[in-house]
């Protein structure tokens, strides 16, 4: 029997005798939920839980790509597609993508997120010489003007080494490296840092009638599966990133349940990037139809990630996102 730990996060200068920090961060925790698929779930105090699963749940996490993950970072959405749910045809030249590259960076983006195929709902598949020809140029010319931290949003492994060899530093891979079997063996000989996301299905089909036997427990153990086959692969934890994939074969209650239970994550020894920004579940809770118009409803549900340790946020709004970051941060 599995027995997984979520520990109760709390925040505070203040903490009682035996309190365990979190990630590194300024977070801490007393006790924990303890979960399995067989028994009833129930809140221990820490000294109830393996030495073993603390050490994971305390221990700072590593750089990755120079990038100090104990601290939250912002990763700028640009999506040099014509089809992508919020922002699709916005950038549809390397001037015009490159522009907003310069300004989520002087926003305080230390990541951009650069996609040449939609993965909305029902997005059809990008041939791999059509999305390199959308996102290679647009890597190149955004190294040149920046030193951001350049990740590729792809699938497929011709589009990651073209991006790789234009300056990006960064493998973000929606299918969590199921869609191509020679993705995960290119990261590991170049060393390549990874983000490994949870998707059920893929675009053309994910949103029909998702179901799960515990979607929590399902994503946790999808995740924690994929990052042990990149590690015997050769791939170092300390590189690796992992995403519970909210709104990829969700329904709004599974992503409500994902939402509530972040800081399972933490047992992975990962950072955790939560991608919430503009989707369809902020829209239905937040009674806006306008993707363009959910930036309160995304920053929201972002504040609740941080509260709960996740180290990185994908958004398309930067600016409000960072504002709202510092004066979540000055008030903690």
């Amino acid at each position: 029997m599995t027995t997984y730990y979520r520990p109760l996060v709390q925040s505070g200068a203040r903490r009682p005798e035996g309190a365990v920090t979190l990630a590194g961060q300024a977070l801490w925790f007393t006790h924990v939920e303890r979960l399995s698929r067989t028994e009833n779930a129930s809140v221990v105090a820490v000294q109830d839980v393996p030495d073993e699963i603390l050490a994971i749940l305390s221990r700072p996490r590593a750089p990755i790509a120079g990038l100090d993950m104990n601290c939250p970072h912002i990763m700028g959405i640009l999506n040099a597609t014509p089809d992508s749910f919020s922002d699709g045809g916005v950038h549809n030249s390397v001037q015009t993508a490159r522009d907003a590259a310069e300004q989520m960076v002087g926003q305080d983006a230390t990541i951009l997120d650069i996609g040449g195929e939609s993965t909305r709902p029902g997005a059809a598949f990008v041939p791999e010489d059509e999305e390199i020809a959308r996102t290679k140029p647009l890597i190149q010319a955004i190294c040149e003007r920046t030193k951001a931290l350049i990740s590729i949003d792809t699938r497929k492994a011709s589009v990651a080494k073209a991006a790789w060899q234009a300056g990006a530093g960064l493998i973000n891979d929606v299918s969590g490296f199921t869609f191509d079997p020679d993705l995960a063996p290119f990261c590991a000989e170049v060393g390549a840092p990874v983000c490994v996301m949870h998707m059920q299905g893929d675009p053309t089909n994910m949103q029909d009638d998702p179901r799960y036997n515990d979607v929590l427990l399902d994503v946790y153990d999808f995740l924690n599966d994929q990052v042990q086959y990149l590690e015997a692969l050769g791939l170092n934890r300390n590189q690796i990133i992992v995403d519970p994939g909210i709104g990829f074969g969700k329904s709004v209650d599974h992503n409500a349940t994902l939402l509530r239970n972040l800081s399972l994550f933490h047992g992975l020894g990962c950072p955790i990037l939560l991608g919430v920004s503009r989707k369809g579940f902020i829209g239905q809770i937040g009674k806006e139809t306008r993707k363009d118009a959910r930036a309160p409803g995304s920053i929201a549900v972002g504040l609740a990630g941080l509260a709960q340790g996740v180290q990185i946020l994908r958004v398309h709004d930067v600016a409000e996102t960072a504002q709202a970051l510092r004066l979540w941060a000055a008030v903690r």
